[in-house]
C-alpha cells in the first residue's frame, strides 16, 4: 500500500472541518487524518463522532508528542500560526500554516528562519489560489513576457460583504489583539499574495484606510492602497467588507498587452503584435484620423484570447494538501512554500503603517515601529496582552 501522510489538524472550525472532509472523502489520496486537536470539548466530541478511530486531543503539544501524526496544519487564530508552526518543526513534524502566516513580519521572520534551519522538513502555507488554474496560467503568461513589461496593475476586490452579525459572532473577531486586523488579514490575504506572485513585490505603498467605517469594529473595513514598484510602475489595491454588490476585477497592463480578470473566473488576454510605443511611433496622421473616426482596424495590431477553467469548490484546497503530502513523500516542489507567506504579511503591515502615519511607507519599513503602533491599538482595546 502506498504510504500516506498522517495529518494533525489543529483547530476543527470551518477550515479544519473542511480539510477533514476533503481527506475522508478521498480528495487527498496521499493523506489521512492522524489526529485532531481542539480546545473546545464540544468540538472534541464532534470529532470523535465524525472521525471514528482518529485520536482527538485538547492540547496540540500533546498531539505533536503522541507519534500519531507526521505533519500538522494550523487552523487557528492568525497570531498563533508562527508559534505552532515552530513547535511542530522543532519536533520533527512537517508544517503547513494557514493564511496569513502571522500578523506582523517579526514573528513571521522568526518562523521562516526556524524553518530554514530544518531543511529536511516540509514547510508550506495554504495559498490555495496558487492552485487555481486560471491564476497559474496568468502567471505563466506574465512570466513568459507575453504582454511585455508590466506598467500598471489594479485589483478591486470588494465582494467580501460581511454583516454586523458576522463580527459579533466571536469576541476575538475584528480586534487588534485577537485577530490582528480586519479585511487585510482575514479576507484579502490570498489576493495580496497573488498580486505579488504575478506582478512582483512593490517597493513602497501609500494607503488610505478606514477603521470601523461601515461596521462597529476597531479594525479596517475599507482599504485603498497605491503601490510603487519602481521605474514608474504602479499598482492599486482596493478592498472592503461593506459592498453588498461587490466587485472582483484584476487588471495587468503591459507594454505589449493587457490582462483583465473578472470574478476570478474569466480572463481576457490581449496581446499586441508589437510594443505599444512602437505602434504609436509608426502611426501617421491618416491613422490618427481613422482612430478618431472609429475606422482603425484594431485587429491589425492585436489579438484577444479568453482564458477560463472549471474550478470545483474545495479542489484548490485539496490540491494544496495533496501537493504538501507529495513534497513530504517524494520531494515534489511545493506550490506554496511557507517562506512566501511573509510577502502578504509585509504588504498588509505596510498598508496599515502608511495609514497610521499618513505617509508613504517602504516595504523595508521599521518592524519595531509597526509592532509598537500595533501594540498601542491592542492596549487601547484593553482585551489582550501586547505582542512581542
Amino acid at each position: 500500500m502506498t504510504r500516506k501522510v498522517r495529518l494533525g489538524i489543529i483547530g476543527l472550525g470551518q477550515q479544519g472541518g473542511a480539510y477533514a472532509r476533503f481527506i475522508t472523502e478521498g480528495l487527498v489520496p496521499n493523506m489521512e487524518i492522524g489526529a485532531v486537536t481542539d480546545a473546545d470539548p464540544a468540538k472534541q466530541a464532534m470529532a470523535a463522532e465524525s472521525y471514528p478511530g482518529v485520536k482527538v486531543y485538547g492540547d496540540y503539544i500533546e498531539m505533536m508528542d503522541s507519534g500519531d501524526v507526521d505533519a500538522i496544519v494550523t487552523c487557528i487564530p492568525h497570531y498563533l500560526h508562527p508559534e505552532v508552526g515552530m513547535a511542530a518543526l522543532s519536533r520533527g513534524l512537517h508544517a503547513m500554516v494557514e493564511k496569513p502566516a502571522g500578523v506582523y513580519t517579526k514573528q513571521v521572520k522568526e518562523l521562516n528562519e526556524f524553518a530554514a534551519s530544518k531543511p529536511e522538513l516540509s514547510f508550506a502555507i495554504m495559498f490555495n489560489q496558487r492552485n487555481n488554474p486560471l491564476y497559474q496560467r496568468l502567471k505563466e503568461i506574465v512570466d513568459n513576457g507575453e504582454i511585455g513589461e508590466i506598467l500598471r496593475s489594479n485589483w478591486i476586490i470588494t465582494n467580501w460583504w460581511r454583516p454586523q452579525g458576522y463580527y459579533d459572532s466571536s469576541e476575538w473577531r475584528a480586534t487588534w489583539g485577537g485577530e490582528g486586523g480586519g479585511v487585510l488579514v482575514n479576507q484579502a490575504p490570498h489576493q495580496l499574495d497573488l498580486w505579488q506572485w504575478i506582478c512582483g513585490v512593490p517597493k513602497s505603498v501609500f494607503a488610505k484606510v478606514s477603521y470601523g467605517f461601515r461596521r462597529d469594529i476597531a479594525v479596517e473595513d475599507e482599504v485603498t492602497a497605491l503601490a510603487d514598484f519602481g521605474g514608474g510602475v504602479t499598482g492599486t489595491f482596493v478592498t472592503a467588507t461593506h459592498d453588498m454588490v461587490g466587485t472582483d476585477r484584476f487588471e495587468i497592463l503591459g507594454d505589449q498587452g493587457k490582462i483583465v480578470v473578472e470574478g476570478s473566473k474569466t480572463a481576457t488576454v490581449t496581446r499586441l503584435k508589437k510594443k505599444e510605443r512602437e505602434i504609436s511611433q509608426d502611426m501617421g496622421m491618416d491613422d490618427v484620423r481613422k482612430l478618431f473616426m472609429g475606422q482603425l482596424d484594431m485587429d491589425e495590431f492585436l489579438t484577444t484570447e479568453t482564458v477560463e477553467f472549471d474550478s470545483v469548490w474545495g479542489g484548490q484546497h485539496a490540491g494544496v494538501l495533496q501537493n504538501f503530502a507529495a513534497n513530504i513523500l517524494d520531494g515534489t516542489p511545493l506550490l506554496a512554500p511557507g517562506s512566501d507567506g511573509i510577502n502578504g504579511v509585509r504588504l498588509a503591515n505596510a498598508i496599515h503603517l502608511s495609514s497610521w502615519k499618513g505617509e508613504e511607507v517602504g516595504l523595508d519599513f521599521d518592524e519595531d515601529e509597526f509592532l509598537s503602533m500595533l501594540n498601542d491599538r491592542i492596549r487601547t482595546e484593553g482585551k489582550y496582552p501586547k505582542r512581542a
